[in-house]
């Protein structure tokens, strides 16, 4: 931990970033994930769920700098290495097989759903520490994604009973 004057306690951030580190790491790895669908998908709907998945992926990447700065603003160390992330992201691996619109709709839903459940916790986790900053910034981000869930979500044609683990 580096010094700071973040009147928070060094316990208090020590467990907020414990929270935040592997959450970057699924954040960074989500980006990646919606890139790889925005560079591949093919189909009648191309162009929309290609424009679609890109600026989820902006979105993402914004989220991410926001977790990445409120770690070092609690004295942490931000990681975001292509090492690190493969190390720390709890995300389920994005399948390389797909090229149709459906199939990367439907696996990014899954992603982009893991994701906001795991924020969800560490929201919950984080407000029970006493950080309402944090609480309120990840409160904001799963907020913003939950309306991406929903733009990708509303391209599938069938979702009744669907799990989010299948995706091939």
């Amino acid at each position: 931990m580096h010094p700071t004057k973040n009147d928070i306690s060094l316990k208090v951030r020590t467990q907020v970033i414990s929270y935040l580190s592997p959450l970057l790491a699924d954040a960074l790895a989500l980006k990646l994930q919606t890139k790889q669908a925005h560079w591949n998908v093919k189909g009648e709907n191309f162009i929309a769920l290609h424009e679609l998945f890109d600026k989820v992926a902006s979105e993402v990447e914004d989220d991410a700098d926001m977790i990445a700065e409120r770690i070092v603003q609690l004295g942490g160390e931000a990681k975001g290495t292509a090492r690190s992330i493969a190390k720390e992201s709890r995300l389920i691996e994005y399948p390389f097989t797909i090229a149709d619109g459906q199939k990367h709709a439907f696996a990014l839903s899954a992603a982009i759903a893991s994701f906001n459940e795991i924020g969800r916790e560490a929201i919950d986790k984080i407000d029970d520490l006493g950080d309402a900053i944090t609480t309120d910034m990840l409160t904001q981000i799963v907020r913003g994604l939950d309306k991406q869930l929903w733009f990708v979500e509303s391209h599938l044609k069938e979702q009744a009973g669907a799990k989010r683990s299948q995706v091939a």
